[in-house]
């Protein structure tokens, strides 16, 4: 039996594998496809993600027969709570980061997503009291060096950084607390934000500047935000139930990446000295904590074999 189940499993992983680097590859395109929208606002970009992408979401859920589920969880008051936080806070992210993008902080924002990682092991500490492995602790040094170089060096752009990075972290942490599966997660949020997002967009059309509807290239991408949304988040979600967590944490380095090397080739965004040094500071750390994750996993897994 053994053996016959053997070849789905590797199909298994290998599915996930791919699904996990498309994800990535996808989130570390995104400024070529909000660059493709330079006419637009940020802000209304946002709205039309938060509009299309509850469209979206909610074909999903109609697709997949939960509705009844997706309903049952928004009767439950602590739980849309929590969601609504959550709500923000990716709101809030989308925002710093779309307006980013807009204004050619493309290393900015890359820099938040490189520093997330480390933010979740710090909230994980503050938060839900667990405990740091020195291979933590020396890569979260590395990683405050680099962020203090580069406040010194960009203190301008150095709150798109944090925030983005604490946005995100916050969030992360308040998910994971949080007994909802990604999809049913993700549609609660946009049906929360969708209200705010459409008065936003009608005063706009009242007001002559809503872009939706005046070229088709335009109006096309900014409907298609909701699927540009969706979609990773989907291969992400079915990669985490097929991948280890070392292989997506490894994995996820891949969208800031791609992010750095499109702001500093393809964009010319400035990359002096310290910014640079800033950089590496951080690249080490992220290097120190993903060879300490995946030496804590080793160790686990041969305590289990023990066992």
């Amino acid at each position: 039996m053994t053996q016959i189940a053997q070849p789905d499993q590797k199909d298994s992983v290998r599915k996930g594998f791919i699904l996990g680097i498309s994800c990535y590859a996808m989130w570390g395109l995104l400024p070529l496809y909000f660059k493709s929208m330079s006419t637009v606002s940020p802000y209304e970009i946002v709205a039309q993600r938060v509009v299309w992408s509850a469209i979206f979401m909610m074909m999903i859920v109609l697709f997949q027969g939960e509705l009844a589920s997706l309903i049952s969880h928004m009767r439950n008051r602590r739980l849309m709570s929590v969601l609504t936080v959550t709500s923000v806070l990716i709101a809030l992210n989308w925002l710093i980061y779309v307006w980013a993008v807009a204004n050619d902080h493309i290393l900015a924002a890359s820099l938040g997503y490189f520093l997330n990682p480390l933010v979740n092991v710090a909230l994980g500490v503050m938060v839900l009291k667990e405990k740091l492995r020195r291979g933590q602790m020396v890569a979260i040094g590395f990683a405050l060096v680099g962020v203090v170089i580069l406040a010194f060096s960009a203190l301008n752009t150095l709150w798109i950084s944090v925030l983005l990075a604490l946005s995100f972290g916050i969030y992360g942490l308040l998910r994971k607390m949080t007994p909802v599966a990604g999809t049913h997660g993700l549609t609660i949020e946009t049906l929360v934000l969708t209200p705010f997002a459409v008065v936003y967009l009608l005063f706009l059309g009242q007001n002559g500047t809503l872009h939706f509807g005046d070229e088709l290239g335009v109006t096309t991408l900014l409907v298609l935000a909701g699927v540009v949304t969706s979609v990773p988040l989907l291969c992400f979600n079915y990669a985490a139930q097929r991948l280890p967590l070392a292989t997506l944490g490894v994995m996820q380095y891949l969208a800031p990446s791609i992010q750095f090397l499109m702001g500093v080739l393809m964009y010319k965004e400035p990359l002096d000295d310290q910014k640079l040094m800033s950089f590496m500071l951080i690249w080490a750390g992220l290097i120190i904590f993903t060879h300490d994750a995946l030496k804590g996993l080793r160790a686990q897994a041969a305590a289990r074999r023990t066992a």
